[in-house]
């Protein structure tokens, strides 16, 4: 039985069930040839019931465009300090993060996805990587923040990635950041935050939804 994408072990929490997992993976090392290719007995555990989450900023769409994203910005900032206590809960919980690959703490990833707003390319805070790259680690770490604080939430433990993922997108305003920063770069020059910010930025399973609700 195939697992959610994404949860090769499961729904988050289910130690016992994880357990079994890794320990059956352990074992085809035992195997006396390779490779191997083995189905696992059982089917991984439901996440439960539908789960609805609420983006924790309501932020009102503006007409001017330098208004829209000056306003887009600040409610981004804003954003990220209500969802950081729920992201150092998660930490206290879970002693740990997978956020991390930027090398950011959260309100510098927040500052420099901000900085693209504008169709400006701003420099690396990393001297070691390019801007445009940089881009691609600093989204990675942004969706690990809102969703390890989401799931620390009271009765939001096990959000199934889908429910995250539409959550993220559509009702968040980082979704709407993302969104805007893939309109201002989408025909820049630098091919490699081209590709980035039309390949890489926003899935396309969600593009058509949220392109009809920005029109």
């Amino acid at each position: 039985m195939s697992f959610e994408l994404g949860r090769p072990l499961g729904v988050p929490g289910d130690a016992p069930f994880q357990t079994r997992v890794l320990t059956a993976v352990l074992k085809l090392l035992e195997a006396p040839s390779g490779p191997i290719l083995v189905d696992y007995p059982e089917d991984a555990p439901p996440s439960g019931g539908p789960t609805v989450l609420a983006c924790p900023v309501s932020f009102p769409q503006q007409v001017s465009d330098g208004s829209y994203l000056d306003n887009l910005r600040a409610a981004f900032m804003e954003e990220i300090n209500h969802m950081h206590p729920w992201y150092a809960l998660s930490m206290r919980a879970r002693t740990r993060t997978t956020a991390g690959v930027s090398g950011l703490e959260p309100h510098a990833l927040a500052k420099f996805i901000g900085e693209f707003l504008e169709g400006n390319i701003p420099i690396s805070p990393q001297e070691d990587i390019a801007s445009a790259a940089l881009l691609k680690l600093v989204v990675e770490d942004l969706k690990v923040f809102y969703f390890e604080a989401a799931t620390a939430q009271p009765g939001q433990e096990k959000a199934d990635s889908r429910t995250l993922s539409q959550w993220f997108w559509r009702e968040t305003v980082a979704g709407k950041v993302l969104v805007a920063v893939r309109e201002a770069h989408k025909d820049n020059e630098d091919e490699v935050l081209k590709r980035v910010v039309t390949r890489l930025l926003v899935p396309r399973v969600h593009n058509t939804v949220l392109a009809s609700q920005d029109g």
